[in-house]
């Protein structure tokens, strides 16, 4: 079954384009951001109202296409300060509505401007609410969408792979360390796809030094550093037996703090498991329960595997909707980690106190 285009006052402007799942299903629309007949990708969707420019700049995204459930996107434009990460590193973006102009006073470039510069496709015009309930009945799948013929893009959908089993680390990882932060700790953070935001909340508390992921732990530690972070990243935690086996040799030998892909990792390296969710978790309300105080946390969320039983852990958070592990502490090693993101690029403020714990475990608290 097709969607019908909406109407729109710029559609004669703009090349009808397609969107192919792996199941066969078609969502029509029009051709927006870089042109280019074919884009594939593992089709996700995102509930966040805003931030639209820091999910496109998470390099957790690679691999992916994201899908916008928010009708409007592009109403406030871009600016470099609110950039994730230097490029995007996603497939696409699909949105019911690219609104332009902008209409912002920080705004210096239309979201259309932006995806065309970084070399983006997108579609808009696509009857996003419907692809959203497709995606999460039949769950996240690889996909194609272009201005190339039906066929074309079918046989291009069937052939997209999905995230499973890739190691899209390499994609997004810096090449070399550098530093960031002037804070009065030693921090060095493991770069699987780390987010700008999260570098300014360690920067205030530490010097942090920034390493590829494939760094040895003994790298690392002859930094003598007073903690270490293993950050955000695409992709599944199976498929980084490197990392996993270096987070295991610094297990006990230095406070640890992880979030998102550094949370798997950390659960793996601990001799626990991970798996993955339907649809994963994409936006920025989603409701987390800290079962020290009872409290309920808004958290924004980005990742679509999660980690099961970690043995020799306490679970520190839960996800209310689907009761996800979204926190970990180690019961014999100064370690902790969750699976949101804390440092909220973009999403709410909530749990932001993360790394001030984050400090007093390095301070020996």
């Amino acid at each position: 079954m097709r969607s019908r285009r909406p109407a729109a006052a710029d559609e004669a402007e703009r090349q009808p384009a397609l969107l192919v799942l792996a199941d066969g299903e078609v969502f029509e629309g029009e051709a927006a951001g870089a042109p280019c007949p074919v884009a594939t990708g593992e089709i996700v969707f995102n509930t966040a109202m805003s931030g639209y420019q820091e999910v496109v700049t998470d390099p957790s995204y690679a691999g992916q296409v994201i899908a916008f459930t928010t009708a409007h996107i592009g109403n406030y434009g871009t600016n470099a300060a609110d950039d994730e990460a230097d490029r995007p590193a996603c497939r696409g973006v699909v949105v019911r509505d690219l609104t332009d102009p902008p209409s912002n006073w920080r705004s210096t470039e239309g979201f259309e401007a932006f995806l065309v510069r970084h070399g983006i496709p997108a579609m808009t015009g696509v009857d996003t609410r419907r692809l959203t309930r497709h995606l999460r009945d039949r769950g996240a799948m690889p996909g194609a969408f272009g201005t190339a013929a039906e066929g074309e893009l079918r046989r291009a959908a069937a052939e997209a792979l999905p995230t499973d089993g890739r190691d899209l680390v390499a994609e997004v990882t810096t090449a070399q360390p550098y530093q960031f932060g002037t804070g009065p700790f030693r921090v060095v953070a493991y770069d699987y796809g780390v987010k700008a935001t999260m570098l300014h909340h360690l920067g205030t508390l530490a010097t942090v030094t920034v390493v590829p992921a494939g760094t040895p732990a003994d790298d690392v530690l002859a930094l003598e550093p007073d903690g270490v972070f293993f950050s955000n990243g695409p992709g599944d935690p199976s498929a980084l037996p490197g990392p996993v086996a270096t987070a295991a040799d610094l297990v006990g030998r230095v406070p640890i703090f992880g979030i998102c892909l550094g949370h798997q990792v950390l659960g793996l390296a601990l001799g626990g498991s991970t798996y993955k969710l339907p649809f994963g978790h994409h936006g920025a309300n989603h409701p987390v329960r800290r079962l020290a105080t009872g409290h309920v946390e808004v958290t924004s969320q980005n990742h679509n595997y999660a980690v099961g039983t970690v043995p020799g852990t306490e679970v520190t958070h839960v996800n209310l909707n689907d009761d996800v592990v979204e926190g970990l502490r180690s019961l014999s090693a100064p370690l902790f980690s969750v699976q949101y993101h804390p440092e909220a690029g973009p999403g709410p403020h909530d749990a932001r106190y993360l790394f001030d714990e984050f400090a007093a475990l390095m301070a020996g608290a």
